[in-house]
């Protein structure tokens, strides 16, 4: 990615936006969100919730939290949904899932609506609406029952960045797309705008992808906040 992207990056760390980094396997999410999280300020309380854990914060303030599948009897089972739960009781500043793949998608989108800005986590999808539509197939996966249209407006209300990465045909990982997520239009439709995009142009003679990163002009509507 340009400087340029890593600055807005920056800024939406230092203003607590929710951001989401998204991409297929081997696109590198866990290497950015790594990247990403080590731009949070030292004298924040972050809680990291993971699988297995991957990431490495050098911050002073860290709670690391890892999931236990059960034992041989049924038993001692501690899934991502109930970490999350014990995590908003220790009073975070910011929670980093290490990637969302389950019904705890839905504790998720309450921690980041309910004051828990600045929130990171990662997820499979390879555009940015794709990417909201994933987290919402994983909330509905929660036993909570909901209708669609509160889901959505959970999801659209909770995230506002998406860092789409991608893992290119010749190997290369680019930072695919920065967009930031709009309300949802009158229909109940998703709604993003790209604020940065990736262009492929052609191939070198190696088989090299070359191509380039331009902002899209859009000027995104944090920017105030941010100045």
């Amino acid at each position: 990615l340009t400087a340029e992207m890593a600055r807005v990056i920056e800024a939406a760390i230092q203003i607590k936006l929710n951001m989401v980094v998204s991409g297929g396997t081997g696109s590198g999410k866990t290497t950015l969100l790594n990247i990403i999280s080590s731009l949070i300020p030292n004298d924040e309380r972050i809680l990291t919730i993971e699988d297995s854990a991957e990431l490495q914060l050098n911050q002073e303030h860290l709670v690391a939290f890892e999931s236990r599948p059960a034992d041989k009897f049924g038993k001692g089972e501690i899934n991502m949904g109930d970490l999350l739960h014990s995590a908003l009781r220790l009073r975070p500043d910011r929670i980093v899932v290490g990637e969302v793949r389950g019904g705890e998608a839905f504790d998720l989108m309450q921690a980041m609506n309910t004051g828990h800005g600045g929130s990171l986590s990662t997820t499979h999808a390879n555009t940015p609406t794709d990417t909201l539509r994933r987290l919402e197939s994983l909330c509905l996966m929660s036993p909570i029952e909901l209708p669609m249209v509160a889901v959505r407006a959970q999801v659209a209300s909770a995230i506002n960045l998406i860092v789409c990465c991608e893992r290119l045909h010749d190997g290369a990982r680019k930072t695919s797309a920065i967009s930031e997520v709009l309300p949802l239009n009158d229909k109940g439709e998703y709604r993003t705008q790209d604020i940065f995009l990736f262009t492929p142009v052609c191939k070198d003679e190696d088989g090299h992808i070359i191509g380039y990163h331009a902002p899209t002009g859009i000027i995104p509507n944090f920017i105030g906040k941010a100045r």
